[in-house]
């Protein structure tokens, strides 16, 4: 067989930027505590959330990525001419059709690029990152932005405390281009279809229904050792990490799942706390937030761990822009 030169004629991937946006609407447990019975210390004890951003109801799902891709463009140098793939991780599009990834790509001035969407719930952020660093490696794309974005206000019963204390709207973006060295590294992923049940909406009339019990034990008894072996591909160790990103979830299974890593030297997002629970968007929203105040450093290595409704997740090791 023929040998070929890949167009991209680099080895590996990198992220050149990363990019956020959340709405401005702010609720607090104060706020909650007259919609539902709850108050602010049951929720900080269960959950760890202080407040969360609520999108407006002329606000989509595409208008934050918009927002959020923009920055991370803005950030990587690049001009959309320069993007001939653009990924948007969401669960909560308000229709499936037409995609979010097209409509994205043009407002953003974005023309005839590659554009689909990913489902993969909270972990659709680290599978569309390994699909953008797969495409560049293969000479499929040459940048790739890769957006996380969700409106999970509207899916939630706001009269069910079980849910409507946790979930929350935003976006997070980043900028993937090719590199002379692996900078994305392999993503560890996988599936759990018998726990599909535990988290889910029935239908397009439903709300989004989560056992929580169940949820907790399955993520802080599985995903360390998820996370360990997203470090073991990329020749590192948890000590070696300079930040540990999981989906922000819930703060509790945050801290649980960082002691069994442990990552002495990590900084833990604990982006939830003011952010909630933003499914795709939370990961790159919580580290675009932590490079924007320099809580962590450019070159550094980053564990990122998607996890959610499917039951699905991935991780995987990349360079600090």
């Amino acid at each position: 067989m023929t040998s070929f030169q890949l167009r991209t004629g680099a080895p590996g991937a990198r992220i050149l930027a990363f990019g956020h946006y959340q709405p401005s609407k702010v609720i607090t447990n104060d706020d909650l505590a007259k919609m539902v019975d709850t108050n602010d210390e049951w929720i900080q004890s269960r959950v760890g959330i202080k407040q969360r951003r609520v999108a407006g109801p002329d606000e989509s799902v595409v208008d934050m990525a918009v927002q959020a891709g923009g920055k991370a463009l803005a950030g990587s140098g690049l001009s959309p001419a320069d993007v001939d793939l653009v990924i948007v991780a969401t669960c909560t599009q308000e229709a499936t059709i037409p995609n979010a990834s097209a409509q994205v790509a043009t407002r953003l001035g974005i023309v005839s690029p590659g554009a689909y969407d990913v489902n993969a719930a909270c972990a659709g952020f680290c599978y569309a990152l390994s699909n953008a660093a797969d495409a560049i490696r293969a000479g499929s794309a040459r940048n790739v932005l890769v957006v996380g974005s969700e409106k999970l206000s509207q899916w939630v019963d706001w009269t069910d405390r079980s849910t409507s204390i946790i979930f929350a709207d935003g976006a997070g973006a980043a900028v993937v281009g090719p590199s002379e060295e692996t900078s994305v590294g392999p993503v560890v992923w996988g599936s759990a279809g018998d726990m599909a049940d535990k988290i889910y909406i029935k239908d397009r009339n439903g709300f989004l229904h989560q056992e929580g019990q169940s949820v907790f034990r399955w993520t802080t008894t599985n995903l360390h050792t998820v996370a360990k072996e997203a470090c073991e591909l990329a020749g590192i160790t948890p000590s070696d990490l300079a930040a540990f990103v999981p989906h922000q979830a819930n703060l509790r299974i945050v801290e649980a799942i960082a002691r069994k890593l442990k990552a002495d030297n990590a900084v833990v997002a604990d982006d939830i706390v003011e952010a909630g629970n933003t499914s795709a968007a939370s990961i790159p929203l919580a580290l675009s937030r932590m490079i924007e105040r320099r809580d962590v450093p450019s070159g550094a290595p980053a564990l990122l761990i998607g996890f959610g409704a499917g039951m699905t997740y991935a991780a995987q090791v990349v360079e600090i822009p």
